[in-house]
């Protein structure tokens, strides 16, 4: 059983979920950092299910902030993998407990939550619908082509402004996808600095109706 719990929304129809939206948060945050988005999206997908997890790792005392893996003196390619399993039972098990296919399953990450995003869905043997990555990077672009076993579309969202990750990670990671067969679009947000905008959430809502319908 997965380790991982945090926040969720019930389908605002307040019927049985058609799909399953699962929002990754960045460094230093939880769950309840994105778990707003799903009343945002709810509006055109009321038959969701959202559920934000908290990371693994505690990053301070008081367990309000989370990482998904440690920054000090870590290889980012190799902290990825510590992580990856429990986030991919977590999809699992949800999916099994809503009776749903992972293509009813959609990933949306936000910054060390998109790093996530970006490594573990083109392994996964079960092809998500797709995934949303705001403000992230590529971590294991070197080794994707050789391992990705699904080819699920991403959406890259990143403003130009951004001091925390720069926007040319974004396009690095759509290179990456695209020379692996992965369906790929990158959108670089003038003005925008390491955070969401409306902007950003409308290409990421667009993006959505197109995969889960």
């Amino acid at each position: 059983m997965s380790t991982l719990s945090g926040p969720y929304r019930a389908p605002a129809s307040g019927g049985a979920p058609d799909s399953l939206i699962v929002m990754l948060h960045g460094r230093g945050a939880s769950g309840d950092d994105l778990i707003g988005l799903a009343d945002v999206f709810a509006e055109s997908f009321p038959n969701a299910v959202f559920y934000s997890p908290n990371a693994p790792n505690p990053l301070d005392p008081g367990g309000l902030a989370y990482q998904w893996y440690d920054l000090d003196g870590t290889d980012r390619s190799k902290a990825v993998l510590g992580p990856e399993p429990l986030v991919n039972e977590f999809i699992d098990e949800r999916l099994a407990e809503y009776g749903l296919d992972a293509a009813r399953c959609l990933l949306i990450g936000f910054s060390q939550g998109s790093i996530m995003s970006l490594h573990l869905a083109p392994r996964r043997a079960t092809q998500l619908a797709g995934v949303v990555a705001f403000s992230g990077m590529m971590v294991t672009g070197d080794s994707l082509a050789k391992e990705r076993v699904s080819s699920p579309p991403f959406v890259l969202i990143h403003g130009s402004e951004d001091q925390v990750l720069r926007s040319r990670e974004s396009e690095y990671a759509g290179k990456m996808l695209g020379e692996a067969d992965v369906p790929v679009t990158v959108h670089i947000l003038s003005g925008l600095a390491h955070g969401i905008d409306r902007r950003g959430i409308d290409i990421a809502t667009d993006f959505m109706k197109q995969v889960l319908g």
